[in-house]
């Protein structure tokens, strides 16, 4: 323990004491708290300890519980609000992470040139229902009454559309890779 010699005081014995009977519901108590942060509760009881053997009497006959846990509490709010007053942490390699994911004007502007290239490659038809849908914001309804097509054409058209132009703009890889749809070689037949 503390000292060549080995010896306790009665303080230190006290605080053992204290320390063995009370980290673990306290732990437990500041883990909840912190919703399972186990790291930063072990500093929140450290602290809490810490500041129970600088202030307190710990050979008093009163309980100490509900003094620990309103400190350890109160610990755990004031972390909270000093979180939310400063800037949010960051790693050191985060904002380069950032800074490469972060789309900016030459990306917009490469997909756009993809975008358009791909739209060429449509057919006039396809053209037509993705322009009145996507870009004027028309409903089915409205988009078929504008191109004299019934409603289940212009739905038709549209979903054919868009799956052209995500091959043409190689989102997917082949018709296969569409959701919903299975590949003819993942289900051999049982012949």
């Amino acid at each position: 323990m503390i000292g060549s010699s080995g010896a306790e005081s009665a303080r230190e014995r006290a605080l053992h004491t204290l320390y063995d009977e009370q980290a673990g519901p306290l732990y437990a108590y500041v883990v909840r708290l912190l919703r399972g942060d186990r790291y930063r509760a072990e500093d929140v009881v450290q602290e809490t300890l810490l500041r129970c053997w600088r202030t307190q009497d710990l050979n008093a006959d009163r309980p100490l519980r509900p003094w620990l846990f309103r400190v350890a509490r109160n610990l755990v709010v004031d972390d909270y609000r000093l979180r939310m007053t400063r800037p949010q942490e960051v790693s050191g390699n985060a904002w380069l992470d950032d800074l490469v994911t972060r789309p900016d004007d030459v990306d917009r502007l490469l997909t756009s040139l993809l975008l358009r290239e791909a739209f060429r490659q449509l057919s006039p038809k396809h053209r037509e229902v993705l322009y009145e849908t996507y870009y004027s914001g028309r409903s089915t309804q409205e988009t078929g009454q504008l191109l004299g097509i019934p409603p289940g054409t212009v739905k038709s058209r549209t979903y054919h559309a868009v799956r052209a132009l995500r091959l043409a703009m190689g989102l997917v890889e082949s018709a296969h890779d569409e959701v919903g749809e299975k590949p003819p070689w993942a289900y051999p037949s049982a012949a």
